[in-house]
């Protein structure tokens, strides 16, 4: 198949995928040859084999969780069928039982957590895509992070100078600077009119604030420090601009079922501050009530609205300069309220200007490492791949829908020479694809047909042909639709390649369909005979078609505009053309 092939050659992970999924059922196959003998070492042999397979496949992509799956399925199901065996004991059957569950459960979960033993041990610097895992964590690694927050203090006190940053989903920190928001927005609603805070995504001055106690007017940390415990009310005062953290009964600028959070500024109207916040430590149980750097995982809770600060996930406009919004939300409990502070330094100057040249001069030294364990990482990379952040879902020029992978209406352009317009793009053998999706059909009506005949008491086929079409077909047609049915309810950008794992069940299928209808032709010698001819046929035109189309799977041979417009068969394939 073209397709295959393409990917084979560019994208390393679905062969892989596909890889050890064959490997994984063709074990399987073999185990069942032993499936009666567990004394046997082919029998362990085999099904360990099969799983440790299976679990690579899932390893590589979390789609071979349905792979394994169906492994397992398999495996309990000849287990069910053996179990009406009068030459085996209850014994056996029993041991048959609980060894293949106990292996079924240990070796996925050993193999998965030994290869991410292996990475993280393996894997220790910081790189340039950290800043999706918390602070924690990429303070854990060497460089990066870690030489900003090294030796930096533990302990959030009155006077802390700090940057919170937004813990679960986008990398983002608090922010404010002097602008203001707009008195109307475009829909007519009115602003507070105050000092713009917002979620910035690098690194700023501006992200700096300061901790301080309601009831002390100095911002200098004593010594010992006054540290910042669970339950306390505090001021949040920017860094920069003096002023502090604040939030009003205003809606926010794009969420207007949310409250604004500002920085208040004293227009002496009648609005006065509302700028107190009740730190609420959600990890308290492992941290300790003290509110800690980095480690402690912390929702500040607006004292006059009891709401919390959130990160909204939206985008403001040119006059929030792009940035994102940060509002209260009465619904306190969800992962866009947490923070955690990821720099930190004690005030030492009580001087505004000096504090300010303190801030930007200041450069930590570091210490020693952040340590975090193995679980807590292992679990936190679990996090971040089950759910990752949808913000960026946004659609592709050649990304496709799942109803459109069976007959293939559209490829992906991965690279097109600046010099003529060979190209490669990923585009599978129609034949094989159009012939597999007749296949799904073609066995789905068989096998309703014989169904209900055989309720009916006529028996079309002998047993041992039923139970061969049944037991392989339907494998193989449930192989596909767990594969491909659940890409229904996935929302993110979708893929050709995505379609591969179904691709390969229901290629298996279309060998199966064409073995049974030679099965059923037998009876008859002109149209078993008529049917040869049919089957060579076809995959000589297999064979045609993908010569014919190598050419894009490769891309070595130059073509001209008038070779690619040949080689468009169907109106929703996008190839590149470079204009004359």
């Amino acid at each position: 198949d073209n397709a295959i092939l393409t990917q084979s050659r560019f994208i390393l992970m679905e062969p892989m995928l596909l890889l050890f999924m064959l490997c994984g059922y063709l074990f399987l196959l073999k185990f069942q040859r032993h499936n009666k003998n567990m004394q046997s070492l082919k029998w362990w042999l085999y099904l360990s084999l099969a799983l440790l397979s299976l679990t690579l496949a899932m390893c590589v992509k979390y789609v071979g969780f349905f792979a394994l799956w169906l492994g397992t399925f398999l495996i309990m199901k000849d287990w069910w069928w053996l179990l009406p065996r009068k030459d085996m004991s209850d014994l056996s059957l029993a041991l048959q039982g609980l060894a293949r569950c106990v292996l079924n459960i240990a070796i996925p979960v050993l193999v998965y957590v030994t290869i991410f033993y292996v990475h993280l041990a393996v894997l220790t610097k910081a790189g340039p895509h950290d800043s999706v895992m918390t602070s924690a964590f990429q303070a854990s690694l060497e460089g990066g992070l870690a030489s900003i927050t090294k030796g930096q203090p533990l302990e959030v006190a009155h006077g802390s100078q700090i940057t919170l940053r937004h813990t679960h989903g986008k990398a983002c920190w608090l922010h404010s600077h002097n602008e203001v928001y707009p008195i109307r927005y475009p829909d007519k609603r009115g602003s507070s009119h105050q000092q713009q805070v917002t979620c910035y995504t690098f690194k700023d001055l501006n992200n700096w604030w300061i901790i301080r106690r309601p009831e002390k007017s100095n911002l200098v940390v004593s010594m010992p420090p006054d540290s910042i415990k669970h339950g306390d009310i505090i001021h949040l005062v920017h860094g920069i601009t003096g002023r502090a953290l604040n939030s009003h009964d205003v809606s926010a600028p794009m969420s207007p079922h949310n409250q604004e959070v500002s920085c208040y500024i004293d227009y002496n109207v009648s609005m006065p501050a509302q700028n107190l916040w009740r730190v609420d430590i959600t990890n308290r149980e492992q941290e300790g009530d003290v509110w800690h750097t980095i480690q402690s995982q912390v929702r500040l809770i607006h004292v006059n609205s009891s709401q919390a600060l959130r990160y909204s996930g939206r985008q403001l406009p040119d006059w929030g300069f792009n940035q994102m919004e940060i509002v209260t939300d009465k619904t306190v409990i969800q992962d866009d309220t947490i923070w955690n502070v990821e720099e930190h330094r004690y005030t030492k100057f009580e001087d505004e200007k000096e504090r300010e040249r303190d801030m930007i001069n200041a450069e930590m030294i570091p210490l020693k490492v952040t340590s975090l364990s193995f679980w807590r990482k292992f679990s936190e990379l679990q996090y971040k791949m089950l759910f990752p952040s949808q913000e960026n879902i946004q659609s592709h020029m050649y990304s496709s829908d799942p109803p459109e992978w069976p007959l293939m209406t559209r490829g992906i352009a991965y690279w097109v020479s600046s010099h003529h317009n060979g190209q490669v793009h990923l585009l599978g053998n129609i034949v094989i694809w159009y012939s597999a999706s007749l296949c799904l059909v073609i066995y789905f009506s068989l096998f309703i047909f014989y169904l209900l005949r055989r309720r009916r008491l006529c028996y079309d086929i002998e047993t041992g042909a039923w139970n061969f079409f049944l037991h392989t077909g339907s494998f193989l047609f449930l192989g596909y639709l767990l594969h491909y049915l659940p890409y229904f309810f996935v929302d993110r950008t979708l893929f050709l390649h995505h379609y591969f794992p179904a691709l390969l069940f229901k290629i298996l299928l279309t060998a199966a369909i064409v073995e049974h209808l030679y099965f059923l032709t037998s009876r008859n010698k002109i149209v078993q005979q008529i049917y040869k001819i049919i089957i060579i046929i076809w995959i000589l035109s297999i064979i045609t078609v993908f010569k014919k189309f190598s050419v894009l799977s490769y891309g070595a041979v130059p073509l001209s505009a008038e070779d690619v417009y040949k080689l468009r068969w169907r109106d929703t394939w996008d190839f590149i053309v470079h204009k004359d």
